[in-house]
């Protein structure tokens, strides 16, 4: 379903305009002078995480880097003392502002950072706005029924589980009323471990198309794989349908073999004129990797072959 790009991968850290360890899991927006921005994790070598922006004409080629991050880590900060990770960016025309979603890291553990920004070059405000275990989360571009909808997912300690849910909130600062979406499936499915979502989700005239990851435990350690699932457009807190196989998998040798391996982990997309879909993930915690697909044909796969 998804295509990968010739140019896989197509940023790694010796593309940095300064030392670091790794560059991966980034989010993905359109920036106003009509680049591509993608806000990628970049590990240095102390083992800690910042936000930095990267940005290019065609999405997969001749990326410029800023050398000051976004966000960094935070030495007098227990939430964010040891940085910043995984951002989702979902571009909000109400507030005429880019919302960043990302993981906060200290000794409390992970937990969901919410900032605004007016270009992805400078933050305007930033609050820890959802306690630990949480990450994974991402704001709907619009109201829904009057309230700001986040997808994020919680670790529930007593039952160690881990699925994507929904909260919402009136000022993107409290959130309230937490329930659950998309929920691990139990046994040997590819998703059984764990799921998170992947980029925002995006609005088509069928529904919210989520893409997500999903993970699976075995004797050699977890795989994470990509899959997909439809959202109800007004009552996004219930699937239409979901993909019963993966989307994408890790194959190729950065995918398979890196920091972290046999992980292919999305964070942003973005959505051409065309219908074309440009999804970015991170490969094996090391580099990035960009892969398309076809909006109408995620949507014929989960309407008429999806399971509920």
């Amino acid at each position: 379903m998804f295509t990968r790009s010739e140019l896989n991968p197509i940023l790694t850290a010796d593309d940095l305009p300064f030392d670091a360890n790794v560059i991966f899991n980034p989010g993905a927006a359109r920036l106003r002078d009509g680049r591509v921005g993608l806000l990628a994790r970049v590990e240095d070598r102390c083992g800690l995480s910042s936000l930095h922006l990267a940005a290019s004409v065609d999405g997969v080629s001749n990326w410029t880097v800023e050398k000051q991050p976004l966000l960094s880590p935070q030495p007098t900060d227990r939430w964010c003392q040891w940085g910043f990770e995984d951002a989702r960016v979902s571009f909000v025309p109400e507030l005429d502002q880019y919302v960043i979603t990302c993981t906060a890291y200290g000794p409390p553990g992970p937990c969901v950072y919410l900032a605004t920004s007016p270009d992805l070059y400078t933050l305007d405000t930033g609050h820890v706005v959802i306690p630990p275990e949480d990450k994974n989360a991402a704001l709907f571009p619009r109201r829904i029924d009057g309230s700001w909808l986040l997808l994020h997912r919680p670790v529930v300690m007593a039952s160690n589980s881990a699925d994507i849910w929904v909260s919402r909130s009136d000022d993107l600062i409290s959130w309230r009323d937490p329930q659950p979406v998309l929920l691990r499936r139990s046994g040997g499915w590819w998703d059984a471990s764990r799921v998170g979502i992947a980029p925002p989700p995006i609005e088509t005239s069928e529904g919210w198309l989520q893409i997500y990851h999903g993970v699976r435990n075995t004797v050699s350690g977890a795989i994470y794989r990509v899959g997909a699932a439809l959202l109800d457009l007004d009552e996004p807190w219930i699937v239409r349908r979901r993909t019963s196989e993966w989307l994408l998998s890790p194959v190729d040798p950065w995918e398979r073999v890196g920091d972290v391996g046999n992980v292919v982990f999305p964070c942003g997309a973005i959505t051409h004129d065309d219908g074309r879909i440009d999804m970015y993930y991170g490969a094996a915690d090391t580099v990035i990797c960009m892969a398309t697909a076809q909006l109408s044909d995620l949507l014929d796969l989960l309407l008429n072959g999806g399971t509920i």
